[in-house]
């Protein structure tokens, strides 16, 4: 889930309820709060905490809640962590240590230390895009093996034939989630269950439905859903996320597209493929504020 801020560059409370209103009349079943697309690395640590009570409140019994609390300090992300349990996050999203770039020891050390301070669900966050490092295939095997509630991995490597090593031989009970939207069919293809989506933002109810024909086995029509939906998968990214997305959803009056430095407006090049974008998928695409 994107951060709303407000013209004084605060959290804009009303904005994000009608985000997360709008997530969840469109297929959306567990809001990220704090994670990428969220802006994590701007958020103050009281901001974190108002922006997951309120998203805690308001979703209660309607969807489940999943803190981003990684970071590249190991007694950070475990006090983050434990924050977030005692506030109400029904699971927590962690990266792998960015920067410090640690080797297989370091990160199975650091998840561990993780996993072993809370009885949250954990979701490893594998993006080397991001972090500098990927965590290898085995080092997420052996935490899985070791540690029950490190229960899934959102996968955002770009990588089908890693994903498909680890889901052919985690645990039984192991969950992964493409975390790029364009890779959501090819991942559910080899045993992932859904996606940590960007463009659920804007095309949710389609996204749910590629999801849904796939698993009823309906293969044309989850196919002819994604063959679709490239334009926006691609297009959300033409600049740094959350920038395209976050203008995108002004344009459905949901929120600002205000960022937080150092990501910067949309150049006016980048906002005029934007409209075109919404105005092609205009027929996919409604607003669910209330």
């Amino acid at each position: 889930m994107i951060t709303p801020f407000d013209e004084k560059d605060r959290i804009d409370m009303p904005a994000v309820q009608r985000v997360v209103a709008h997530l969840l009349a469109t297929g959306t079943q567990a809001i990220v709060v704090s994670g990428s697309t969220g802006e994590n690395p701007t958020l103050e640590e009281d901001e974190k905490q108002d922006l997951l009570k309120a998203v805690v409140a308001q979703t209660r019994g309607k969807a489940k809640v999943i803190m981003g609390t990684g970071s590249n300090i190991t007694k950070k992300t475990v006090k983050d962590t434990e924050m977030a349990q005692k506030l109400g996050a029904d699971g927590v999203l962690v990266v792998a240590p960015y920067y410090n770039k640690p080797d297989a020891s370091g990160q199975i050390a650091h998840f561990a230390a993780v996993a072993s301070s809370t009885s949250l669900p954990i979701i490893v966050y594998n993006i080397p895009g991001r972090t500098g490092i990927n965590i290898a295939s085995q080092t997420i095997l052996d935490l899985a093996a070791k540690y029950p509630n490190i229960h899934a991995l959102k996968d955002s490597t770009g990588n089908v034939e890693q994903a498909s090593d680890i889901a052919g031989a985690a645990r039984q009970d192991f969950v992964i989630y493409s975390g790029d939207d364009n890779l959501t069919l090819p991942f559910l293809s080899i045993g992932a269950s859904g996606v940590i989506s960007v463009a659920s933002h804007i095309i949710g109810s389609e996204i749910a439905k590629m999801q849904e024909a796939f698993f009823a086995g309906n293969l044309d029509e989850a196919r002819s859903i994604h063959y679709k939906s490239m334009d926006m998968f691609k297009g959300l990214f033409l600049a740094p996320n959350p920038s395209c997305v976050k203008y995108c959803l002004s344009l459905l009056g949901l929120c600002r597209p205000d960022l937080r430095l150092p990501l910067a407006p949309l150049a006016p090049e980048t906002k005029a493929k934007m409209d075109q974008l919404m105005t092609r998928y205009a027929n996919k695409v409604s607003a669910h504020a209330s």
